[in-house]
């Protein structure tokens, strides 16, 4: 073949894609070897199963920390989008039972200036969690290990009772707020007993020591807030409620103020109330713990300042320990931005529209009570603004509810940062009673 073919042939080979140099399919066969092969090498199964576990670690600790953004900004308006108010409630506690719930790793490190000095006990901080939520003691400790220093359950009935009818818990997204009609829903008092000394019984098949408390934790309190039957007797139902249940608290509360239980708020008269607290005092002088709990009276905010007056002037003669302000309200405020038709359910409305009708009856309380006798304040707090308010007005710690059920697992941690930067270099009991000195 003579030069001009062999050209020719060249670049026939060329222009139909063909080549004369095996050094450049040499190097692309390379290529398509080192990126694109599918036989599994050590080193590279390596290389992935360490991401892979690391990642999953990684995300799993995030996930199960009670401070997450998760919980707040995902998952809990996920179930509230999903769920009606009362389905989200159950789901909850039923987690919660099952062991499926983020906890506070924060509080390992305790913040001497959040401390509270309360009936002779500290709480590592000033942020507890309100009866309502864990109405029949079944998911105590988990409560505490989301962060909350104090955890009320209840209110608890002598005998079970449904409540009242369905739908009965209604969310106020625009305000943040709920109504609630449970009516005191309750398992009785001989089932929320056997959890608490299987609770007890619990702790010490693991533990060789003398639980320090019914928290079984140093500087958090467990209470038991006890309610009366719709049928039940006024006085009775709570002399039984601190005889059966009294021996596995560290603190008693005689719920007088839910607006649900036809005649109970009649309670708060001058006259009952004074008969009823003098009972409830007997009975937990009576009771065979050498640690006698402090009982407190919880009050509404819909109280007129002349009774509020008469509350204090009964309770400083009574032998209690100390009163919770507030209760929900049964006013409907006109801030409220809900439509009416929603504003309007029959029932005790909670969340931050109840801030200022609390705040009021906690200054009207403290100013004829005193300033030694214990008050805890309860009622729209949401921020550690709102926390900071109430302890100046009189409050030694405030309780939260809804603001927990809307902002979910992180909120006692939040709410602990927020409060320390109000205090701005103070502690939590330098501010106590500030307003009034």
């Amino acid at each position: 073949m003579n030069a001009g073919m062999r050209g020719a042939s060249f670049s026939r080979v060329a222009f139909c894609g063909g080549s004369t140099r095996p050094s450049t399919t040499t190097s692309r066969q390379f290529r398509r070897t080192l990126f694109t092969r599918t036989e599994p090498t050590p080193v590279r199964n390596f290389f992935i199963n360490t991401v892979l576990i690391v990642g999953v670690g990684l995300g799993a600790y995030y996930v199960t920390d009670a401070r997450s953004a998760f919980h707040r900004y995902f998952l809990v308006p996920a179930i509230r989008w999903t769920t009606d108010a009362e389905t989200a409630h159950r789901f909850a506690i039923e987690a919660m039972k099952a062991g499926v719930y983020p906890v506070d790793r924060s509080t390992d490190v305790e913040d001497p200036d959040l401390e509270v000095e309360v009936f002779g006990k500290k709480l590592s901080s000033p942020i507890g969690l309100a009866a309502g939520f864990d109405k029949n003691a079944e998911a105590i400790d988990p409560l505490f290990e989301m962060g909350f220093s104090y955890v009320e359950v209840g209110s608890i009935t002598p005998k079970p009772q449904p409540g009242n009818p369905q739908p009965r818990f209604f969310r106020l997204p625009r305000d943040r707020a709920a109504i609630n009609r449970y009516g005191f829903n309750s398992d009785g008092h001989l089932k929320v007993l056997a959890r608490l000394r299987m609770r007890l019984h619990s702790f010490l098949r693991h533990n060789q020591n003398t639980p320090v408390n019914h928290a079984f934790q140093e500087g958090k309190l467990l209470a038991v807030n006890l309610g009366k039957n719709k049928d039940g007797d006024e006085i009775a139902d709570y002399v039984d409620g601190v005889k059966a249940l009294g021996n596995y608290a560290d603190m008693l509360v005689v719920n007088i103020s839910s607006p649900n239980t036809p005649g109970l708020r009649d309670l708060q008269n001058e006259k009952k109330l004074g008969s009823l607290l003098s009972a409830v005092v007997v009975a937990r002088d009576g009771l065979s713990t050498p640690h006698k709990p402090p009982i407190c009276v919880k009050i509404a905010p819909d109280l007129s300042e002349t009774e509020v007056i008469n509350i204090a002037e009964v309770v400083k003669g009574s032998g209690i320990d100390g009163i919770i302000v507030s209760n929900t309200t049964i006013s409907r405020p006109e801030s409220l931005k809900s439509p009416s038709s929603l504003a309007n359910e029959i029932g005790g409305l909670s969340g931050p529209p109840v801030k200022d009708i609390s705040l009021k009856t906690l200054r009207t309380l403290r100013k004829h009570i005193g300033p030694s006798f214990t008050i805890v304040g309860c009622g729209g707090i949401s921020t550690g603004k709102d926390a900071v308010e109430f302890a100046k007005a009189g409050a030694s710690f405030v309780q939260v509810l809804t603001g927990f059920a809307y902002d979910g697992p992180g909120m006692p941690s939040r709410l602990r940062s927020e409060i320390k930067k109000e205090l701005n270099g103070k502690k939590w009991m330098d501010i106590v009673n500030t307003d009034f000195k």
